[in-house]
């Protein structure tokens, strides 16, 4: 179990970001997902083999990723009414839905309330283009010039062939967290998505002139990450919090998909 996390240093912002009426913001990682326990197993053995077959979009989450979407909905309903989330925004893809349906049926058996809740393409996964679904040691393995490019440009500016760098999931992420702000003033927003939305969020939010990040903080499955908003723009007040769950699970680290 990793507790709450202070924000890094560069998300408090550069003096420039742009005016955000929210009244708060939290972003949730979906549960541990097959495709993130699987990745998890081939770096640990150092297997080379694809073992998540299929789409990304649709891969789903494994067993401890469904409870650890129930501790979410627990965590939910404790929030008070008055300032916890009045609206969900998810991600389309199978795992993050799976993710706020379990959280919505736990925190409505737990007393809370039903939220109204809206699916966003633009908070999908970061796209890998033909690498989709591969593990590490499989890229790796199987294509070592891109592996070292991949290493030699580092995470944040990386982009697969045919898919996205961070830079450009940041982008998106850019556009609709100000269509966000402007449809959706003084509300409290809850984001149900992908550590790589949540990351681009941390930047965007950051404000124009806010440095790339050389190193990018783990967003850990079924962590929470807020911000507080004060009328005029929003302030990071938790980074990677996953006090919520109380059985961690080996396996479940931060692997990406």
């Amino acid at each position: 179990m990793s507790p709450a996390q202070p924000a890094p240093a560069d998300d408090t912002g550069t003096g420039l970001a742009p005016p955000c009426a929210l009244g708060a913001l939290w972003a949730v990682r979906h549960g541990q997902s097959t495709a993130n326990r699987a990745f998890a197993l081939a770096e640990r053995s150092g297997s080379t083999a694809l073992p998540v077959p299929g789409r990304d979009r649709d891969v789903p989450l494994s067993p401890l990723g469904l409870a650890q979407a129930h501790a979410l909905g627990d965590w939910l309903a404790r929030q008070p009414p008055a300032t916890g989330p009045d609206l969900v925004v998810c991600s389309p893809f199978t795992r993050a839905r799976q993710t706020w349906q379990a959280m919505a049926d736990r925190a409505r058996r737990d007393g809370a309330a039903p939220l109204p809740v809206l699916v966003d393409e633009r908070l999908r996964d970061r796209e890998m283009g033909v690498f989709e679904l591969h593990p590490p040691a499989a890229l790796r393995a199987r294509a070592p010039e891109e592996a070292a490019r991949r290493e030699l440009l580092g995470e944040w500016w990386y982009r697969p062939p045919g898919g996205e760098a961070l830079t450009d999931v940041a982008v998106r992420v850019g556009q609709f967290v100000g269509d966000l702000r402007r449809a959706a003033p003084s509300r409290r927003v809850l984001l149900v998505a992908h550590d790589a939305v949540v990351l681009a969020l941390r930047h965007v939010l950051a404000g124009i002139g806010a440095p790339a990040p050389d190193r990018l903080p783990p967003v850990p499955n079924a962590s929470v990450s807020s911000w507080l908003g004060d009328g005029r723009r929003l302030h990071p007040a938790s980074w990677g919090d996953t006090a919520h769950l109380t059985n961690p699970d080996p396996t479940d680290g931060s692997a990406r998909a």
